[in-house]
This record gives structure tokens, C-alpha cells and sequence, in this order.
């Protein structure tokens, strides 16, 4: 049988190529590797910590599902689906709260970063690290794709399974990391890491408009022949053999080489856009997909729930 894997996004907003190439495409390719039996959740409760307007969770949810069936996540495959159409996620996570001190959530990298900022977290993000168990665990998950700087979530999941299989019997699988190698670490235009938070992304949906826009706004440094963050990204569309010619062709021409990305972002963003354009006009076909793998999910997840509650003495 194939092993069960699982991962979960939050629906905070439109993806960008730095989205893509760090995490997005792994997800497709793992998919079409035939070694896994997928699921993929879309977290709206994990969301609910940074939005707070119904309007925006529902557009997003729905912007996110569309988007990653439009780079090839075929819901024949996997299972597409809302945490919030599951609640076995929160009743789960409900049980694990009554396992877990507060000393040992006071760990997770998200609250300490919080806290040296001096920020006031909510009890939703100081709690997340057990509803994620929750998210993982109910599906006898075996893998989950993370990138390294991620691997304590998977950590608090293990932890946890063992703290319940100790108190009440073995009922949880222990999950592995599986981490993410050799993947890119996209540059925005301004040479920093491509992040929403720095407005330097260029979106993976882009018009032409929209490329041609974020390309010529890349902060070039004009002492050199090569322009060091337009080579950065360009390499993520062509062979770095192709761009080296390029490049030493074009020394110090740095509008010409800025055209040529331009034109190489469009021509692999374009089928992307056109195949996302097709799925956004049938949202009827997107929610009924994200029903259909509601009802699989939860034929899982009840039961595993069911099963934990005969553990405990509930039922």
C-alpha cells in the first residue's frame, strides 16, 4: 500500500513564484510520483489567526483550492479538502490539549519569535502546534513535506501521538519529515527573500502587465557586467548553461536581459494563467471537488477520532 501524506496551507493570500518553487511544485511532483496516497487541506482555522473577515477566508479558500488545481494538483488524485469541513481537526485537537503543558508549547519557534518581537500572540497561535497535530495524525500520516526550518512541526506532532499512545494505548502513527531537498530560495526584486510581507513578489498568475511591471522594478547594481538578483531568478526558468551565453552576450545591458526574463517568466507562466482562468469560471466544480474530498477526509478522520474517543473513556 502506499504510505500517507499530508500537508496543509493557509489561505493568506494570492501565491507567487517564490511560493511555487519553494513548495508548490514539490507538492505536485510528490503527488505524481505514485508513492503517495495524498492528502492536502486548506487551513481556514490555522488562517483565522491573521484573518478575521468572513468575506476574505471564504475568497481565499477558494482562490487557494483554484490555484493549486490550475498548477496541477488533480483532485483524481489527491484529496483537496477544507480543515474547517472536518471537525474531527478540533475535537482532536481538544483531547491533545488536556496532554500538553504550556511550558512545552512555550518551545514552538512562531511563540518565541512572537515574544522576543513583543508581540501579544492569541491562544490560537500559541495553541497551533496542537491543532497541527491534530491535522496530521488523524489521517495515520506517514510523511509530511517540510522544509527544514519546519521540522519542529512535525516534531510536536510525534510527541504528541507518543504522549497519547503512553497515556491510553497505541492508537497513533508517528509521523516523519519528509524534507524538502535542493529547493530554491527565491530572491524577490529587491535581492531579499521574495515574501509578501517585503512586497517584492512577482505573482505566479501574472499578467504580462503585471511581469513586466515586477521585472523592471528589480533593484539592479549598476558597477557590475551581470545583474546579480535579475540572474538569481532567471535561472529558475532556463538552464543556467542557456543563461551564461545570454549573459556574457548582454554584459552590462541590463534592460535587454531584463526582456529576455520577461519573456521566459510569460512563457511559463501563461498556460498556469490560462488553465487557472478555466477553473475560476466553474467555482461550482472547485467547491464541489473540495465537498468530495470532505467526505473522503472525514470517513477517515471519524474514524480515528472514534477511535481515540473509546481510548479515553467517552464513548
Amino acid at each position: 500500500m502506499k504510505k500517507i501524506l499530508l500537508s496543509g496551507v493557509k489561505p493568506t493570500g494570492r501565491p507567487h513564484i517564490g511560493n511555487y518553487f519553494g513548495a508548490m511544485k514539490q507538492f505536485v511532483d510528490l503527488l505524481n510520483s505514485d508513492k503517495y496516497d495524498c492528502y492536502f487541506f486548506l487551513a481556514d482555522y490555522h488562517a483565522l489567526n491573521f484573518i478575521q473577515n468572513a468575506e476574505e477566508m471564504r475568497r481565499n479558500s477558494l482562490d487557494l483550492a483554484i490555484d493549486y488545481m490550475a498548477i496541477g494538483l488533480d483532485p483524481a488524485k489527491a484529496t483537496l479538502f477544507k480543515q474547517s469541513d472536518v471537525s474531527a481537526h478540533t475535537e482532536l485537537s481538544c483531547i491533545f490539549d488536556t496532554l500538553v503543558t504550556m511550558p512545552y508549547l512555550e518551545r514552538a519557534h512562531a511563540y518565541k519569535d512572537a515574544t522576543a518581537k513583543g508581540k501579544e500572540i492569541n491562544v490560537g497561535t500559541f495553541n497551533y502546534p496542537v491543532l497541527m497535530a491534530a491535522d496530521i495524525l488523524l489521517y495515520g500520516t506517514d510523511a509530511v513535506p517540510v522544509g527544514a526550518d519546519q521540522k519542529q512541526h512535525v516534531e510536536y506532532a510525534r510527541d504528541i501521538a507518543q504522549k497519547f499512545n503512553n497515556a491510553f494505548g497505541e492508537t497513533f502513527k508517528l509521523p516523519e519529515p519528509l524534507i524538502l531537498e535542493n529547493v530554491a530560495t527565491v530572491p524577490g526584486t529587491d535581492g531579499r527573500k521574495m515574501s509578501k510581507s517585503y512586497s517584492n513578489t512577482i505573482p505566479l498568475f501574472a499578467t504580462r502587465d503585471e511581469i513586466t511591471k515586477a521585472v523592471m522594478g528589480i533593484v539592479t547594481d549598476s558597477g557590475g557586467d551581470v545583474p546579480a538578483n535579475v540572474y538569481a531568478i532567471h535561472k529558475l526558468f532556463r538552464p543556467e548553461g542557456e543563461l551564461k551565453a545570454l549573459y556574457e552576450a548582454n554584459k552590462g545591458k541590463y534592460k535587454a536581459l531584463k526582456e529576455a526574463l520577461i519573456e521566459d517568466i510569460d512563457a511559463f507562466v501563461k498556460p498556469l494563467r490560462e488553465r487557472r482562468a478555466e477553473l475560476a469560471k466553474d467555482e461550482k466544480y472547485v467547491m464541489q471537488v473540495l465537498a468530495e474530498g470532505a467526505t473522503k477526509a472525514n470517513k477517515v478522520a471519524s474514524t480515528k477520532l472514534l477511535e481515540a474517543k473509546k481510548k479515553i473513556g467517552v464513548l
